[in-house]
């Protein structure tokens, strides 16, 4: 319809005398004079552009059959601006209006759509009184309204309708679900039944989208029955919607039941079982399903290939994608945005970036805000971050919105400084509400150990999904924050969302951090089997990591033989618990196993079997597993590979090859490699070594205490006062303060925390007097404290005395005498025990008859009948 046209037709339903046109601007297409030929011998309805004029030849009495039957050809044939045109025409020659032809014209508007027009129209169907007479026409106007997102007044004129008929009903409906007022769609049709109105194929088909949108399986269930009561089960869009209803709300085998029922399908029922099979993670069934059914399918429609090439990106089957690729460019769908989208999408998750840039680059006229975001999400998957920020501002350039699964994209990427920038465009669009774009944001601050952000973020998200809950918990468990993580839970739980498993999964890792108390790991064991979850491969992994870490390695153990799948994390998590407690060749031999299973073995891995080696002096097995890892597996070494090498060499007493590892390294070494060295120095008595390297070290980090304690303590072991006294005078002229000897101990739910000559616990007296009277049972066993562990310039009574009062033989004194004899005690030391300490540890245990496990800041130490798990070799 030309401007002009639009612009009388406007005037016309305004009123007769509204708008003053010019004579050549009105068609002389009505004329007066009378003929006596019927339309029926003069007009081919079949070609409407001659369909008018004979209409000049008929009486007006006879206009208004031949202009509506000009209209509703036009109609027919999805003519819209046509359908104006003579709408327009009729009405300034004067035709009378009925409500078969403002259904008709109405039905036009609705499919442009023009809520003005709809409105003007609306308001001629007031005027003729046709609003509240025939059904068809109150029908036209709610669908219009409907159609155009006016619901509310589609809704109004609704309800003012004295009569309704099921087509009424079902635009209602339809216009509800479409405008995702999925609640109202329900309580609307549970209405339709109780007027005792029968719904049709349409109806059923516009509830069961509402249904699946809500993911309601109940209703679903009673609709489908209703369906069946009806007899609309055979209707084949009622039986695509079936399949769509139950593939959203999880039951694929139902949706599978109806296809299999469905006598007659449709190229809609092959696509909706196959999408609904993806959206099910049963990818290789659906793309079984599309092999088998080419024949019947027939032509594929675009629907059909964009699924289909999904498909192949999720199973990354690039040598099918391809094909496709081939036959959409023969069957001349490489126009379409949908489908050429999905093909980028296919190739960059192949891992063939170029080719998905190729295809981005050839849809110039098409690109949206999703196909942006596939490209965009394509460069993050395959390491090219600065090219999707590039793409991420041109897509801004082009004035192409981002929408939430853009910023989700994004926020993925490993870039510190995008955090802050993403924020503030999501805050500016608005979208920092939206469960995925804020569970995105706070995962992204979590990432950079910004839990406060984090947290913040967390309180802002409107309708909060397990997903950003699960998210919340694993920034706590990331910060070691297991009081936030249990706290977060708990409120969870009261709000009545239910866990899953990445959930119960965060909240144990936060378990393991050494803050967290012994049994709240055991708690949350209990929660995953009361959930059923326990058995899910990320639950149990994450329930050896946190047995192991929390000085439990039996429950680890048991926990991981108990798996019937085991993942990397599995693996890697029982060689690290084992290496960590001292049990070096179970370490190995549990690498052995992974290494039989086929499981392919990552750094971490190797890392973890090297540090068994290590805390048990395997210096040879050790090497053999370095070398493996670069030759075999092909893993490059990093600066944690090479200083648990430095530490297997040095505390061997290997220094010239430990230096000599060092200057092969392929990069200058690291904080964590001098400070190892340092540290063997300190055990073997090296001085000039251990000047040296804490030479290297202070100029890494000038400020951390324990290079000065330790090059101190090198200094007075050696006897060298003078130079120790230069070291602490450093010290305090760098204001670096020296972090104190803390010991903790659990008992009863209760944390107790010492130090050095502490006296602050209120069984202060108690515990000193049982520490007189084990000291005085361990002289009578051969006991001598080894003095040389005090490094300071005083007298031997006076170093005894200061052993005695180390945090760690505090934290024991009072477990022995707070619980019943014969409970094993479990201690945390946040620095390395001292070797006499460890002698008391080991006698303690056999004279007490208790197991004592004490994690210091290397390892664990499992005491027991008078030995301890690391044969002395820590």
């Amino acid at each position: 319809m030309t401007p002009r046209t639009a612009a009388a037709l406007s005037g016309l339903l305004r009123g007769k005398n509204a708008v003053n046109l010019a004579p050549e601007q009105v068609p002389k297409l009505l004329a007066t004079r009378a003929s006596p030929v019927r339309v029926e011998d003069g007009v081919c309805l079949r070609d409407p552009p001659g369909a008018r004029y004979p209409l000049d030849e008929i009486p007006r009495r006879d206009a208004a059959v031949g202009a509506n039957r000009v209209l509703f050809d036009y109609a027919r044939r999805g003519m819209v601006p046509e359908v104006l045109d003579q709408f327009s025409v009729a009405r300034r020659g004067g035709v009378l209006v009925d409500s078969a032809t403002l259904s008709c014209v109405l039905k036009a508007c609705r499919s442009m759509p023009d809520r003005v027009l709809g409105e003007q129209l609306h308001c001629l169907c007031v005027k003729c009184g046709h609003d509240r007479g025939e059904v068809s026409a109150g029908t036209s106007l709610v669908d219009m309204y409907m159609k155009c997102g006016s619901v509310c007044e589609g809704i109004e004129v609704f309800e003012g309708m004295p009569k309704k008929n099921v087509v009424t009903w079902t635009s209602l409906l339809t216009g509800c679900a479409h405008a995702q007022m999925h609640s109202e769609v329900m309580a609307l049709f549970f209405r339709m039944r109780a007027e005792g109105i029968w719904p049709n194929p349409f109806t059923f088909a516009s509830v069961l989208s509402a249904v699946a949108s809500q993911g309601a399986l109940d209703l679903g269930q009673r609709v489908h029955a209703q369906s069946v009561k009806f007899g609309c089960r055979s209707s084949v869009f009622v039986c695509n919607s079936l399949m769509n209803m139950y593939a959203k709300c999880g039951l694929v085998e139902d949706a599978k039941s109806v296809f299999n029922w469905m006598e007659t399908r449709d190229m809609v029922s092959w696509n909706t079982l196959m999408a609904g099979l993806q959206l099910n993670e049963c990818e290789l069934e659906a793309l079984q399903l599309f092999h088998e059914s080419r024949a019947t399918m027939g032509k594929m429609t675009q629907s059909t290939y964009a699924t289909v090439i999904k498909l192949c990106a999720n199973l990354k089957q690039l040598a099918l994608a391809r094909q496709l690729h081939s036959c959409v460019l023969k069957h001349g769908f490489h126009l379409t945005g949908n489908v050429m989208t999905a093909l980028a999408d296919a190739y960059s998750k192949c891992g063939e970036l170029a080719d998905a840039l190729n295809i981005f680059s050839m849809t110039t006229g098409s690109r949206n805000v999703v196909s942006w975001t596939a490209i965009i999400s394509g460069c993050i998957q395959n390491g090219d971050i600065p090219l999707a920020v590039v793409l991420f501002s041109r897509m801004r350039e082009d004035r192409v919105m981002p929408n939430e699964f853009t910023y989700s994209a994004m926020l993925k990427a490993s870039l510190s400084i995008l955090p802050p920038q993403i924020h503030a465009q999501v805050i500016k669009t608005n979208y920092q509400h939206i469960p995925s774009v804020g569970t995105a944001l706070l995962a992204s601050y979590s990432k950079f150990g910004s839990t406060e952000d984090a947290l913040s973020i967390f309180k802002m998200i409107e309708q909060k999904d397990v997903v950003a809950w699960s998210a919340m918990l694993s920034c706590h468990a990331q910060a070691g924050d297991c009081e936030g993580a249990t706290y977060l839970f708990n409120k969870m739980a009261i709000q009545g969302i239910k866990p899953n498993e990445f959930t119960i999964s965060s909240v144990i890792d936060a378990c393991a951090c050494p803050s967290a108390g012994v049994d709240q790991g055991r708690q949350f064991h209990a929660i995953s089997i009361k959930y059923r979850y326990h058995d899910a491969i990320c639950v149990s992994s994450a329930l050896v990591s946190m047995y192991s870490r929390k000085g439990n390695i039996d429950s680890a153990q048991i926990v991981f033989e108990r798996q019937t799948d085991r993942d990397l994390v599995s693996w890697n998590s029982m060689i690290s618990g084992y290496a960590q407690h001292g049990y070096s060749m179970k370490a190995i031999e549990t690498f052995r196993q992974m290494e039989a299973s086929g499981i392919q073995m990552d750094g971490v891995t190797f890392l973890a079997v090297i540090m068994g080696c290590t805390h048990n002096g395997l210096v040879v097995e050790g090497q053999q597993y370095f070398d493996s890892m670069v030759r075999d597996h092909k893993i490059n070494p990093t600066m944690e590979h090479y200083a648990c090498m430095v530490d297997l060499y040095s505390r061997a007493g290997k220094l010239d090859e430990t230096m000599s590892l060092i200057r092969d390294m392929p990069f200058p070494a690291g904080a964590m490699v001098w400070r190892t060295l340092l540290g063997a120095c300190r055990v073997h008595k090296n001085v000039e070594l251990g000047k040296f390297s804490a030479d290297k070290l202070l100029s890494l980090e000038p400020h951390d205490s324990s290079t000065y304690v330790l090059l101190s303590n090198i200094y007075a072991a050696a006897g060298k006062w003078k130079e120790r006294d230069e070291v602490r005078k450093l010290m305090d002229y760098r204001k670096v303060k020296k972090e104190a000897g803390c010991s903790w101990i659990q008992i009863k739910n209760k944390v107790h925390s010492f130090i050095a000559f502490d006296k602050s616990h209120p069984m202060s007296d108690q515990i000193y007097k049982k520490l007189k009277v084990i000291i005085t049972r361990l002289k009578q066993d051969g006991y001598s404290p080894n003095t040389s562990f005090v490094l300071h310039d005083i007298a031997e009574d006076q170093k005894e005395a200061m052993l005695v009062a180390h945090s760690e033989r505090l934290a024991l004194a009072f477990g022995l005498i707070a619980t019943p004899p014969g409970t094993p005690l479990q201690i945390v030391k946040n620095l390395r025990v001292c070797g006499d300490c460890h002698m008391v540890m080991k006698m303690v245990s056999m004279i007490e008859d208790r197991e004592i496990i004490m994690r210091d800041c290397s390892r664990f130490h499992h005491f027991n009948g008078g030995a301890c798990s690391c044969g002395d070799f820590w």
